[in-house]
């Protein structure tokens, strides 16, 4: 008999998170060892409890499952990295990729889907929802720069251009110029709707 996959589950809404462990606690080689709602938790968790697949919920308190996927990557390159998202947002396929995750799927496919994928990520194999690897294709890669990102999702509450300045440690000056270029990029009209289509492509 094979040995049983240890696995974390990070979720940060309960019901979905315990469903997810009571479909997966079904599956005879697998086990839910450890279940944490912020991302900011991951990493101790798997380093406490021996994990072999982290499951990894992008919206998350405390940093994102793609942020905690790339802290867990770099630190512990051996554990399987399988993000889950509500949102079929191609960029966040990318960025998933980018930070080391073995697999990318929506949340809402069969729980047999799910433990195929833990168990084939574990066998070295990378898994993607098709869908979502059609769209990123079609999407192409993010065009804002690092810098563009950081300045609009400060933007995102609505502040001010000296507000971002302050907060950003930049000059007003270089704020208007990211925000004008992320604009331009984004074929917008102005920076709420430049959030908004950044957002909803999974570019921030």
């Amino acid at each position: 008999m094979s040995p049983t996959i240890k696995v974390l589950l990070a979720e940060d809404q309960s019901m979905v998170r315990e469903a997810l462990a009571a479909l997966l606690g079904l599956e005879d080689d697998i086990e839910v060892v450890a279940q944490v709602a912020r991302g900011d938790e991951v990493l101790t968790a798997v380093r406490e409890h021996g994990v072999d697949v982290a499951l990894l919920d992008i919206e998350m308190p405390g940093c994102t499952g793609i942020e905690a996927a790339a802290q867990v990557h770099k630190v512990l390159p051996a554990v399987k990295l399988v993000v889950l998202t509500t949102f079929g947002r191609p960029g966040y396929l990318r960025s998933a990729m980018e930070a080391g995750a073995d697999a990318f799927l929506v949340k809402d496919a069969p729980a047999a889907q799910l433990a195929a994928a833990v168990r084939k990520v574990l066998a070295g194999e990378r898994v993607i929802d098709p869908t979502l690897a059609a769209a990123a294709l079609a999407e192409g890669a993010n065009p804002l720069t690092e810098r563009e990102r950081e300045v609009l999702r400060a933007a995102a509450d609505g502040s001010t251009n000296a507000e971002l300045a302050a907060a950003l440690h930049l000059s007003q000056g270089t704020v208007r110029n990211y925000l004008s270029t992320a604009i331009q990029k984004l074929a917008v009209r102005n920076r709420a709707e430049a959030v908004r289509t950044a957002r909803e492509k999974g570019w921030l």
